[in-house]
């Protein structure tokens, strides 16, 4: 009975799922988070985008970073980006370019203890090249600007990311790394600019790393950065600011990366990524399975179903409504390529339970 009720509740939360198991910002409410892969990456790709209804001029971003980027433990001083060094400014002996943390109000640029607006997709690295002269372009986006210390910011440059370890600094002449603290928020900008800008702010044009399977312009190195380095308190609070059309320098739009780093793992795969919504998300374990095996045709018109799957399953479970065993195939044999048929199903809902040797997943299908 227990192993019933807990399929029942499985089923229910399954025909609920956009109500009880969305994340708590409504911001999200309309997603259809049964989607993977590509699929996904577009359907946040326009959610992104058609939210983002404010666009900041260049000027403005200097108004919103003294908001967004504010230090959790001094909300007098702004975080910089790539910094490391805990010292005030100025420091004896002089390392000011290695401060993680400075006035809010020493905006500016033209000298080492000024901040300014650091172009995290790297304006020359774009195609074509970000513009910061208008109020329309990616080179205006907050959710990629971020506070740094002017001649840090100089140090990078246009170099792109690429593997390291420790603080931040240069890997060759070409190569930055951006540091263990800030990897993260890196990598998770880097899919907002690819997701929102498309083929203007390529990831792997801002990176050195391996293209990714399902889509060659993701490169390997951001999809680890995801997984390595979880989501800051400092990255939470400027993703809330820009969500929320009230307040007066915010884009209107949320950096989907930031609310569930995840996602990312859903897009692209590569190592699991923290996953902040584990209500509507399998588990690591179990994702490689949830994505490659196939449930066709769903609905179903002749009650007839096939799965499909790149490797040998071990069972086949197929319970109703109610919880009930209606079906139960142990070690399928396959019609061919490992595609297996399960047949005789009377009209309903079913839940059907596919295990492989090392994972279990449960698919929703419908019979007409």
């Amino acid at each position: 009975m227990k192993n019933k009720l807990t399929l029942l509740l499985l089923f229910l939360s399954c025909a609920t799922f956009a109500q009880d198991g969305a994340p708590a910002s409504p911001y999200y409410n309309d997603m259809d988070w049964n989607l993977t892969g590509m699929a996904l990456k577009s359907a946040l790709a326009t959610k992104i985008t058609t939210t983002h209804t404010n666009y900041l001029t260049y000027s403005q971003v200097w108004n919103a970073t003294q908001v967004t980027d504010l230090d959790p433990a001094n909300s007098n001083n702004v975080l910089l980006l790539y910094g490391f060094s805990s010292n005030t400014c100025p420091s004896s002996p002089t390392d000011d370019k290695d401060h993680r943390s400075r006035d809010k109000f020493s905006n500016g640029g033209s000298s080492s203890c000024e901040w300014n607006r650091e172009h995290v997709y790297a304006k020359a690295l774009a195609s074509p090249p970000l513009d910061d002269g208008g109020a329309s372009d990616a080179g205006e986006d907050a959710h990629h600007l971020r506070a740094s210390d002017v001649d840090r910011n100089n140090d990078r440059s246009s170099e792109k990311f690429a593997a390291g370890s420790g603080n931040s600094g240069d890997i060759t002449s070409t190569t930055w790394y951006p540091g263990d603290e800030w990897k993260g928020d890196v990598a998770r900008m880097m899919m907002y600019m690819y997701l929102h800008y498309g083929s203007q702010c390529l990831p792997i044009n801002v990176g050195v790393g391996n293209p990714v399977a399902n889509d060659t312009d993701m490169i390997d190195l951001f999809l680890q950065w995801n997984a390595e380095d979880p989501v800051s308190e400092y990255e939470d609070n400027r993703n809330t600011y820009h969500g929320n059309t009230a307040n007066t320098y915010a884009q209107g739009n949320r950096n989907p990366f930031i609310d569930n780093p995840y996602l990312a793992t859903v897009i692209w795969g590569g190592p699991a990524a923290e996953n902040r919504w584990p209500t509507i998300f399998l588990s690591s374990e179990n994702f490689d399975l949830a994505t490659l095996v196939n449930v066709y045709p769903n609905p179903t018109n002749n009650n007839t179903i096939f799965v499909s799957s790149p490797s040998s399953l071990k069972e086949m479970v197929v319970y109703n409504i109610n919880g009930q065993v209606v079906q139960e195939v142990k070690n399928p044999n396959t019609i061919s390529s490992q595609t297996y048929q399960i047949s005789n199903l009377n009209s309903g809902f079913y839940m059907i339970k596919v295990a492989s040797e090392n994972a279990t997943i449960t698919k929703k299908i419908i019979v007409n």
